[in-house]
């Protein structure tokens, strides 16, 4: 069994910089992928960022690409979002979850945090 908490989330400027944090519990956290998503107010949940459980290989949606950093502390039990040059649209709530294997689909992740809100104004 996995838990998670999100933090970090807060009010931003257009072309500012956030840092999330999602701290786990459960002896087996380094075992799990780790992905980020997020919601926006009459939107789909959509993808963001994965990284498998060594931290060697992450994924990416076009939209974060150079611009976004995922990671991961197996030691702290924590994985990050760092978030740069954030843009309106990126405003939402942002969420991270725990799944077996890395993949892009919110139908894959078995644990969920709660989120963590991104307003970003222009």
């Amino acid at each position: 069994q996995v838990q998670l908490v999100e933090s970090g989330g807060g009010l931003v400027q257009a072309g500012g910089s956030l840092r999330l944090s999602c701290a786990g519990s459960g002896r087996t956290f380094s075992s799990y992928a780790m992905g980020w998503f997020r919601q926006a107010p009459g939107k789909e949940r959509e993808f963001v960022a994965a990284i498998r459980s060594s931290g060697i290989i992450t994924n990416y949606a076009g939209s974060v690409k150079g611009r976004f950093t995922i990671s991961r502390d197996n030691a702290k039990n924590t994985v990050y979002l760092q978030m740069n040059n954030l843009r309106p649209e990126d405003a939402a709530v942002y969420y991270c979850a725990a799944s077996r294997i890395l993949n892009t689909r919110a139908t894959m992740y078995d644990y969920w945090g709660q989120g963590t809100r991104v307003t970003v104004s222009s």
